[in-house]
């Protein structure tokens, strides 16, 4: 027995698309103006926003490359990179000797500080100028659905992204 495919309406085939266009879009905007005005990939600098978010300034390789959405051996050949420049240095665990954290250096913060005005910048002329207050509750409430449809689905999410998608309800 086969199911009938429902397939998109014309308008939902529209919205998917300028939805899917923005998913495409938006990180090679981002990547364009960090690369330009502070000389980080987007990748970069997520990974140095990651170590900024906590207290310490540390964060397992592992840990990173779930937030990033990276591969573990990707995250580990870019913070080499950011080693060479001075950003984080990378420590083994004093917990576990067999994991490797990044920790964030003062360059590294002093970085992120010279960096985060003109990306807060271009994502608020990017995504929220267009909105006004009407748009950017719709968007804030649209993307909430989203991601609770999502966290309830059955991908294999790791559980960092499980309490991420948790944190943005």
């Amino acid at each position: 027995m086969t199911e009938e495919t429902d397939w998109l309406t014309a308008d939902e085939a529209r919205t998917w698309r300028a939805l899917h266009a923005a998913l495409v879009l938006l990180p090679v905007a981002l990547d364009a103006q960090l690369q330009r005005d502070a000389q980080l990939s987007y990748l970069e600098y997520y990974v140095l926003a990651g170590l900024t978010e906590v207290p310490s300034g540390r964060r397992r390789l592992s840990e990173l490359a779930i937030l990033t959405n990276a591969e573990l051996s990707r995250i580990s050949h870019l913070v080499a990179r950011l080693e060479k420049r001075g950003l984080v240095e990378r420590r083994v665990d004093p917990d576990d000797a067999r994991v490797t954290n990044a920790v964030l250096t003062e360059a590294g913060r002093a970085k992120m500080e010279q960096a985060a005005p003109g990306h807060v910048a271009t994502v608020r002329e990017l995504v929220f100028d267009g909105l006004g207050e009407t748009g950017r509750d719709e968007l804030k409430n649209t993307a909430s659905r989203i991601v609770a449809a999502l966290s309830a689905s059955d991908l294999p999410l790791a559980p960092t992204i499980r309490k991420a998608l948790r944190e943005t309800k």
